[in-house]
């Protein structure tokens, strides 16, 4: 949706937008790029797949843009659960 509205915004020529995620749970010490090193890593693969001929420059507004979506920057940050039995 966060593309999709900035493509609408600048008037891309974008007609669809689609997002496959992938799940998994990695060795924490096969991940290079983990702050830990114990224990199991969750690993989200986003594969994003755009209907429109964009330039180089646009599509990789596109990948800057899909880091700024409300649930990646959710996913990304420190997450804190609280619950309750009601």
């Amino acid at each position: 949706m966060t593309i999709a509205l900035y493509a609408r915004r600048k008037g891309w020529p974008l007609t669809g937008v689609t997002v496959r995620l992938r799940h998994s749970r990695i060795h924490a010490e096969d991940c290079a790029e983990c702050e830990t090193t114990r224990a199991m890593v969750d690993r989200i693969e986003r594969e994003i797949v755009v209907t429109a001929a964009l330039s180089e420059e646009q599509r990789a507004k596109v990948l800057e843009i899909a880091d700024k979506c409300p649930v990646h920057r959710t996913l990304t940050s420190e997450i804190e659960i609280r619950t309750t039995l009601a």
